[in-house]
C-alpha cells in the first residue's frame, strides 16, 4: 500500500488566506493545533501549475508558490511537505518559512537514505512548528498525518 502527501501545514489562521485566495483549497484540522491544506491537482492548477523548473527541488510545488509561502509566513510559520512511500520505501521533502523567509530546508530524504538523527524532514519542520512527540512515534504521528493514504484523501 502506498502513501502520498503534498501539503501546506501551519496554524489555521496563517493558512486561511490561501483558502480565501483559491476557493478550491480546503483547510483540514490536524492534531496539535495545526491545520493542513492538501495541494490537490485542482489547487495546483488554480495556483498556476508547474513549469520545467521545480521550486527548491520539490515535485509538486507550483511555480512561484514559494514566494506565496514567504508572504504568508509573515503572519506565522508555514511549512510545505511532500512524501511518497510504497512498501516502506520512499522519499520526504519539507521546508519551513517564517518571518517572510525560508527558515529551514529544503530538507530531503530520498529512497534508502536514513533519516537525520533529528528526525524525518517532515518531523523536523513539525518540531519547529511546536509539535512534540510525547506518546507518539514522532511528530508526523503526533499530528495525525497517517490518517489518509494520499493527498486527495484529506478532502473526505
Amino acid at each position: 500500500m502506498g502513501y502520498t502527501l503534498e501539503a501546506l501545514i501551519g496554524d489555521p489562521e496563517v493558512l486561511r488566506p490561501v483558502v480565501q485566495r483559491w476557493p478550491v483549497a480546503a483547510l483540514v484540522t490536524l492534531d496539535a493545533g495545526l491545520s493542513l491544506i492538501p495541494l490537490t491537482d485542482e489547487l495546483f492548477d488554480a495556483a498556476g501549475g508547474g513549469s520545467a523548473s521545480k521550486p527548491l527541488g520539490f515535485w509538486k510545488l507550483p511555480a512561484q508558490f514559494d514566494r506565496g509561502l514567504a508572504g504568508w509566513s509573515a503572519a506565522g510559520p508555514v511549512a510545505y511537505v511532500e512524501a511518497e512511500f510504497f512498501g516502506g520505501v520512499g522519499t520526504q521533502r519539507a521546508a519551513l518559512w517564517t518571518g517572510g523567509r525560508l527558515a529551514l530546508g529544503p530538507l530531503f530524504a530520498d529512497e534508502d537514505e536514513p533519516f537525520d538523527p533529528a528526525g524525518s524532514p517532515i518531523s523536523q519542520v513539525l518540531a519547529r512548528l511546536g509539535v512534540g512527540r510525547e506518546g507518539h512515534h514522532d511528530e508526523f504521528d503526533a499530528v495525525g498525518l497517517g490518517r489518509h493514504r494520499d493527498t486527495e484523501g484529506w478532502l473526505s
